[in-house]
């Protein structure tokens, strides 16, 4: 049978998300767990540990969190829903949680049915670094001023080529993305922006927000966003920004697949 799950992630302790050699990522830290709850009887009665391999709506790299990650995996054992979630929580570190799991057909798949997806990043602005918060917020000490990247927010809205918003080793087949929200607001000394589209190129987000706070810091006016999008360079765009406040907030899914997702 295939299981989705909702999981929520601090990813400072870990190396991103993808499984690497040493297993110091979320998903090997996830599959381990997942595998000592496969473990037991499985659809021949032999007894036999499973290993569970898991397939993600994206991959996030080291220091980024998520709020509601999606993932699925096949499994021959049959478990209540409940070992899923208080099962697997048991054996996981306090970063990771699951937060539901769910049936679904054999179709449904964590990325490629997914029609979009939404970030979230917390800026904290002030003169001096967060402490309680370190790890957790990104961090600029000059004054910024948000109606200014707001009014450059708007040149990247709709569809467009984000080749100068992409990482050298994106792997994505196209740049050619649809930025369907890109929302700042203040609270206090906290920026938040929220970033939603059909689909992002490695390091997008940090990236705009980088150009953002160039927008904000009066190094350039909120057109320059325009001229920085249609050039099409990454060198002709700010340096891409920490990772430490960048969250992965929902992944949003057809209904007819009824997952248990935060609407937030």
């Amino acid at each position: 049978m295939r299981i989705a799950l909702g999981v929520e992630y601090d990813g400072s302790p870990f190396c991103g998300w993808q499984s690497q050699a040493d297993g110091r990522t979320v998903q090997d830290t996830l599959q381990r767990a997942l595998s000592q709850i496969a473990g037991g009887q499985i659809a021949d009665e032999q007894t036999a540990a499973e290993h569970i391999s898991v397939i993600a709506a994206g991959r996030t790299d080291t220091g980024v969190h998520a709020l509601e990650q999606v993932v699925h995996f096949d499994t021959l054992v049959e478990r209540p829903l409940t070992a899923w979630v208080r099962g697997v929580n048991a054996l996981l570190p306090d970063s990771i949680a699951v937060l539901w799991a769910h049936t679904v057909p054999d179709e449904f798949h964590a990325r490629f049915s997914a029609h979009g997806r939404s970030y979230r990043y917390l800026l904290i602005n002030r003169a001096v670094r967060p402490a309680l918060n370190a790890g957790k917020v990104g961090w600029f000490h000059s004054p910024l001023d948000e109606a200014l990247m707001q009014a450059a927010a708007q040149y990247l809205l709709g569809e467009h080529d984000f080749s100068a918003f992409r990482a050298a080793e994106c792997q994505a087949r196209s740049p050619v993305k649809h930025l369907r929200q890109l929302d700042i607001r203040r609270q206090g000394d906290m920026l938040i922006f929220d970033v939603s589209a059909d689909a992002f190129l490695h390091h997008m987000v940090r990236n705009i927000i980088g150009c953002l706070v160039y927008v904000g810091k009066g190094k350039y006016p909120p057109d320059w966003m325009a001229e920085v999008l249609s050039g099409r360079e990454r060198s002709r765009a700010a340096p891409t920004f920490a990772p430490d406040g960048l969250y992965l907030r929902r992944i949003q899914y057809e209904a007819k697949w009824r997952l248990p997702q935060n609407e937030d």
